[in-house]
């Protein structure tokens, strides 16, 4: 065996990496918990693209989830404890910075194998990839405002970028999830695929960019890169400090409650419903 398929990997307590060749491929590995996000995975996500970034024995980077779902957005108990305890949030909030700073800067290939749904903070970390390849099952989506929070840890930074601020605005403002076929469509992700045909595609794109020439592929993505990284800068503190003074307000209380029982939010509203036509 080669030294590249030997070289050691670090471990993580969320996830898990692997090697073949040239490729690494870091897996989001809680499919007890469609791998949720969890204060363990805010801490550790910054942490492992900052490491491999620096790993020697790689060149791209695949990046999916274990089990049935890609990530389903904020894991609920932790969920919970936040809007009981919202100043810990504020130091956890801070660590979405760390994530979508330490993704813009990897220079090598970044490649999302969407294996199942992408939910909030799901979905900005699949957005935040080079290129997606999803199974046409899965769905994606950012509902921050549907448990009454401010897309604030990357969702307005990365939608509008890829989609348009219109399209960008319909989705972050409803929290609606395309299917994967959808979102196809309108360019949110690259390619749906049925789920027989995802690792075949997946490979044979990380083949094709392992056979080109490394640092061509690696500076035209910094450059691309430096644009998404300037609206990043821009929006996330103040992104950060909205979402920091939802996560205080009733409605987030009322989302959380809802979310535990299943049901539609009855958040506050100062307003009337449209009268019948």
């Amino acid at each position: 065996m080669t030294a590249e398929r030997t070289a050691p990997v670090p471990n993580y307590d969320t996830m898990a990496l692997t090697r073949r060749g040239r490729l690494l491929t870091i897996t989001l590995n809680q499919p007890d918990s469609l791998n949720a996000v969890n204060l363990r995975m805010h801490e550790e996500l910054p942490e492992v693209f900052t490491w491999v970034a620096t790993d020697e024995h790689s060149d791209v980077v695949v990046f999916t989830g274990a089990g049935r779902a890609f990530s389903a957005g904020g894991n609920l108990e932790h969920i919970e404890n936040n809007a009981a305890h919202p100043e810990l949030f504020d130091n956890e909030v801070r660590l979405a910075k760390r994530i979508v700073a330490a993704m813009l800067d990897l220079d090598k290939p970044l490649i999302c194998r969407m294996n199942g749904h992408a939910v909030g903070l799901g979905a900005t970390l699949a957005l935040l990839c080079d290129v997606i390849f999803a199974v046409d099952t899965a769905k994606i989506g950012d509902s921050h405002v549907g448990i009454g929070l401010v897309a604030g840890d990357g969702g307005a930074a990365i939608w509008p970028q890829r989609i348009g601020f219109g399209r960008a605005k319909e989705y972050l403002l409803t929290g609606d999830l395309l299917t994967a076929p959808k979102a196809q469509e309108i360019g949110l992700i690259n390619h749906s695929l049925p789920a027989e045909e995802l690792d075949d595609a997946v490979d044979a794109f990380c083949q094709r960019l392992l056979q080109g020439s490394t640092n061509a592929i690696r500076w035209t993505k910094v450059l691309i890169n430096l644009e998404l990284k300037r609206v990043a800068n821009a929006v996330m503190d103040a992104g950060i400090a909205y979402e920091s003074v939802t996560v205080r307000s009733a409605d987030h209380r009322e989302g959380v409650r809802a979310l535990r029982e299943k049901r539609k939010p009855n958040f506050q509203n100062p307003g009337e419903p449209l009268p019948k036509k």
